[in-house]
């Protein structure tokens, strides 16, 4: 009995190793090619499994220790070991749109976020220059708007009482009289009170004090009955019928401002509007907190609707403009050893590549090199499209078909 156990557990054994041969033979016989077409490709150089830009011409393992992927004789281009073939059911789920590579104008363009400040050339400060006491105010709050030529307010002042009867004793002799007309205005008396003055030949107590432009009372520091000196800053007026913005700029952007240069401004306070100016000045040094760089611009706002300290969206062109082979930016995917961009091709295939970029200006990217005219790209959904071309495994449930 036990010799008849015995002769049975050796003959399963030779059987089994019969069988594992037989089987791994024929599984290795079906990965390869058949020997007519190896001799018929030649492998031309082996590419990165994860990143088909980086190519070495012999065998080579990522830092993942997997196998570089041979590139065999007519497939470096086109339908290569990173395309990706993708059925028009997926392409339309993942909503893939394109955009063709096109030689637009393309001018630098710095963007940034400003804030609407007075106009500080158009600003009216509004002092005494002699001692006295307001009489009347006919400004009555900030805010209020005037116009040149109004009255503020009147003040009585001892020594413009004196001058006034001064220049009117002198009436017969011309020097005096020039001389008393003189220290009037050096008083600051209007030439309005001058000339009412020598019609009524009555000197006025309280001597009015005129809006010397139009503008929007921002500073009320007076109210009837107040002392009044030199050193008190009565009223102040702004014109704001011309407004600075204040922005700031990288230091890696300030190299390419010059005063000048044509801007633009936004707000969302007026959506669709643009305001168009130029930058006014740049501040010679970079702000220790910000670390960034001052510049001031200048636009016309007649209509008032930008407002002081209100926020705005700037835009400036740092160069002319210049015909250039550009992309939407979207379009561009970022990774560590560069760039690269999804290409569209004939039959449903999406194929990556590397490109080398230049400048940004607005939504597009100057492409300098791997693209030509005429081409169409990826610029929705060529992330998942970037994984797939990189991830081999995916490749049959891309294609639609059924493992």
């Amino acid at each position: 009995m036990n010799k008849k156990i015995w002769l049975l557990a050796l003959v399963l054994v030779v059987t089994g190793v019969v069988t594992g041969a037989l089987v791994q033979r024929y599984v290795a016989s079906m990965s390869m090619p058949p020997q007519g077409e190896v001799a018929e490709k030649k492998i031309l150089f082996y590419r990165h499994p994860m990143d088909p830009a980086i190519t070495s011409d012999k065998p080579a393992k990522d830092d993942m220790d997997m196998d570089y992927i041979p590139v065999y004789e007519g497939e470096e281009t086109g339908a290569d070991a990173s395309t990706v073939s993708i059925s028009p059911q997926v392409v339309n789920n993942m909503g893939v749109r394109t955009a063709r590579v096109a030689r637009t104008p393309l001018a630098q363009i710095v963007s940034a976020v400003g804030y609407i400040g007075v106009d500080e050339g158009r600003l009216h400060h509004l002092h005494v220059r002699s001692e006295g006491w307001v009489e009347g105010v006919r400004v009555k709050f900030v805010g209020q708007r005037v116009r040149a030529g109004e009255i503020l307010f009147e003040m009585y002042s001892p020594k413009l009482l004196t001058t006034q009867q001064e220049y009117l004793q002198a009436h017969d002799d011309p020097m005096l009289r020039r001389a008393a007309r003189a220290r009037l205005q050096a008083l600051g008396m209007a030439e309005a009170e001058i000339r009412r003055l020598e019609t009524t030949r009555k000197p006025r107590r309280a001597v009015a004090f005129y809006a010397p432009a139009d503008g929007v009372v921002t500073v009320l520091a007076i109210r009837p009955g107040m002392y009044l000196q030199p050193d008190t800053e009565a009223v102040t007026l702004a014109d704001l019928a011309s407004v600075w913005v204040q922005v700031d700029i990288f230091p890696q952007q300030a190299a390419l401002l010059r005063a000048g240069q044509e801007a633009e401004v936004r707000s969302a306070d007026a959506p669709g509007k643009v305001w168009r100016g130029k930058v006014d000045y740049l501040y010679p040094e970079i702000d220790p907190v910000t670390r960034t760089l001052k510049a001031r611009l200048r636009f016309d706002n007649p209509d008032e609707i930008l407002k002081p300290n209100m926020y705005a969206e700037v835009s400036i062109a740092a160069g002319e403009a210049r015909e250039a082979l550009t992309v939407p930016r979207e379009a561009v995917i970022q990774t560590g050893s560069g760039r690269r961009v999804i290409v569209a091709l004939d039959a449903g295939k999406f194929a990556p590549r590397a490109v080398e970029t230049g400048m940004e200006a607005g939504e597009r990217t100057e492409i300098l090199s791997g693209l030509k005219e005429g081409e169409a790209l990826v610029i929705s959904g060529q992330f998942l499209i970037d994984s797939e071309a990189s991830l081999k495994a995916a490749f049959t449930r891309m294609s639609g078909e059924t493992p």
